[in-house]
């Protein structure tokens, strides 16, 4: 009995594991940024006058940049216009990931698990908070 369930536990976890990676083999690889979509002061969105990458490795491990063009620009993310941060990443399912910080320019994050929606059509990457206090969306395009 116990050897049964060992096997059907091991083929469930087999069976998720491959699941999840279709999903994140399509992630895996560099893409730069297209666009970045934010509200303004006036709570108007815009888009921010930036350029990034976003690099996502077979094993789990990601890494983001953006750098605003303006150094007085950015958001709770940035310092001095600037964004850098890496960790791990797991996919959750095939429209959300969580991105663990384990080192970011803004210490404050080091250690947050940050849950991001996205979406793939093409050769274009959509990312957007699932946190509803944040209202932006970043367009990456695989290089």
């Amino acid at each position: 009995m116990l050897l049964l369930s060992l096997v059907s536990l091991c083929a469930g976890v087999a069976a998720q594991a491959v699941h999840d990676a279709p999903n994140q083999n399509r992630l895996v690889g560099a893409w730069k940024l297209v666009s970045l979509e934010e509200p303004s002061a006036d709570g108007q969105v815009h888009n921010a006058d930036c350029t990034g990458m976003f690099l996502f490795t077979r094993d789990g491990k990601a890494s983001v940049q953006v750098m605003y063009r303006n150094a007085q620009s950015g958001s709770a993310y940035t310092q001095g216009g600037y964004e850098a941060s890496y960790g791990s990443y797991r996919i959750d399912n095939p429209s959300s990931f969580t991105f663990h910080i384990e080192g970011a320019l803004v210490r404050t994050l080091i250690g947050k698990d940050l849950k991001r929606a996205y979406a793939i059509s093409g050769n274009r990457l959509t990312v957007k908070s699932t946190d509803p206090s944040e209202h932006w969306q970043v367009v990456w395009e695989r290089y």
